[in-house]
Formats: structure tokens, sequence, C-alpha cells
């Protein structure tokens, strides 16, 4: 299943070269082009899914494993601080390219770089009516 105009889909089958630093026959790591900070790296599938909800449950498995696999090996091999893995759904959430892809972004102490968000302050009833919504 692949899409002819994903970009990440040609960058994943080959079609594209690129800085690849696993591959089987499932997925393909590559370096960002862009990246946040050095070793930023993609988890990409080579079958097109558009985002999370599209993944197939053993696919968000085996990506979530390789995340581990490679996290670790880059860790070692880079004597990074620390490890983000940043996962993008829909436009609202900071998706640009719609091919499910993990981010795997080392963190160095002082690497300048942050990642997140200003923490509302709901009261416990808030939170109790977002908590039935979700579960009923």
């Amino acid at each position: 299943m692949r899409e002819d105009n994903c970009i990440f889909c040609k960058i994943a089958n080959g079609d594209i070269p690129s800085k690849a630093l696993y591959e089987d026959n499932e997925f393909k790591v590559i370096l960002d082009l862009g990246p946040a900070t050095k070793g930023h790296a993609l988890i990409l599938p080579k079958n097109h899914y558009a985002n999370i909800y599209d993944l197939p449950d053993e696919a968000a498995s085996k990506a979530m494993l390789l995340a581990k696999k490679m996290t670790i090996h880059m860790t070692d091999k880079l004597g990074c601080d620390g490890f983000n893995l940043v996962q993008n759904n829909g436009k609202a959430a900071g998706q640009t390219v719609f091919h499910f892809h993990l981010h795997l972004i080392p963190r160095y102490n002082d690497d300048g770089q942050t990642l997140g968000w200003k923490p509302l302050e709901p009261t416990q009833e808030e939170l109790e009516e977002i908590k039935k919504v979700i579960t009923e």
C-alpha cells in the first residue's frame, strides 16, 4: 500500500535517497533533513498510513518496539542525555506530512530545544466531566 504522491512513501521505499539508519521489510529509519538536534531521526512505515488513526495495531506495536531499539542504540552511540518521541496527528497537532511517522529526537543537556505546552488549570469538576465524556 503506497501512495504515489507521498514523499515519505518514496523515501521509505528507496525511490528518493535518504540517510538510512535502519531498514527492514516494514520500516525505514532515516535522519531528518531538518533536525531539532544532532541525530534526529524518523521512523517511516513502508506502507502508507496517513496517521495513527489509520495505522494497524500490529504496525503501531512494531513502530514502538523499533523506537525503543533505536533510542537505546542511538543513546549509546551519540551519548545523548535523553530522548523525545514525537508523533503528530492532524494539522492542528502540527502534522505536515500526512504519512505516519515517529520522530526520534535525541536530547542533550543545554541543547536549546524545548518541547512543551502551557498547562491548563482545570477544576476537579471539569476533570470529572472530561472523564465522563471519554469513558462513557
